[in-house]
């Protein structure tokens, strides 16, 4: 059992001096032992010391390259796009609103007098934001064209986190599919629009729209459980105003 020894006890037996060499000889061989590792790491470092230099100066081009990418040639890409996209944007917003749409998704779409429509957009500055958002455009345009193949195409290429945008492009593309009679790749994008983003705008929309859809297959389960979740948790939205005939539809389906 280890004993404690006061600093500047001096061993009186001979076992004790034993000890206390025994002692010194293991401290001594750890610091020998820690001199050596620093020893070899030293070594190492001296002989890869070029290699080292190497890779930090390879890491330090890539940082300073990328920051300056951004700077002074993504940067300045994504101001034009921006410009070019605007009469184009107007256009789209405008048709939206308007009564007669299909002139102004078709402006929206390939442009006027000289000015980009969201094709040129895309082809010009795909690699910029505007860019993406041009297909989400496109895509809402050739929707309401009835031209359901590129609306599926256009929507597919665009990519978003945003919390309503996202979930429409998604919803978009089950729309699509619904016009061309394909029921079952419409519900699977219905679904991914109702769980991409939880609001209160297009969650209880898609939820509402994959429910039908999901009574229209037989997969009443699924619908039963969609038309509850939209009574529970958006029961101040449209789609929950009536919600309860199609929990009633899809309870007597089921049974």
């Amino acid at each position: 059992m280890a004993t404690y020894k006061k600093r500047g006890y001096k061993p009186k037996t001979k076992a004790e001096r034993k000890d206390a060499i025994e002692e010194q000889s293991k401290t001594a061989e750890v610091f020998n032992t820690l001199d050596e590792g620093a020893s070899k790491t030293e070594q190492w470092v001296i002989k890869n010391q070029k290699l080292i230099f190497g890779i930090i100066g390879v890491v330090a081009i890539v940082v300073l390259g990328y920051l300056g990418y951004n700077k002074f040639l993504q940067e300045p890409k994504e101001i034009d796009a921006k410009n070019d996209m605007f009469q184009a944007q107007k256009h789209f917003d405008e048709a939206v609103n308007a009564t007669e749409k299909d002139s102004l998704f078709n402006l929206a779409l390939n442009g006027s007098e000289g000015q980009f429509g969201m094709l040129d957009i895309i082809s010009n500055h795909g690699s910029t934001d505007a860019g993406n958002l041009a297909n989400y455009y496109a895509g809402m345009s050739y929707l309401n064209l009835k031209d359901y193949e590129n609306a599926i195409r256009y929507l597919g290429d665009f990519s978003s986190g945003d919390d309503i945008l996202g979930p429409l492009a998604q919803g978009g593309i089950g729309d699509a599919f619904i016009q061309l009679n394909q029921p079952e790749d419409a519900y699977d994008y219905y679904v991914k629009a109702a769980e991409m983003k939880t609001n209160d705008f297009t969650t209880p929309q898609y939820l509402f729209k994959a429910g039908n859809v999901a009574l229209q297959l037989g997969n009443y389960s699924e619908a039963l459980k969609f038309f509850e979740r939209i009574k529970d948790e958006f029961s101040s939205s449209t789609e929950a105003s009536n919600v309860d005939v199609f929990i009633g539809k899809a309870r007597a389906a089921s049974n």
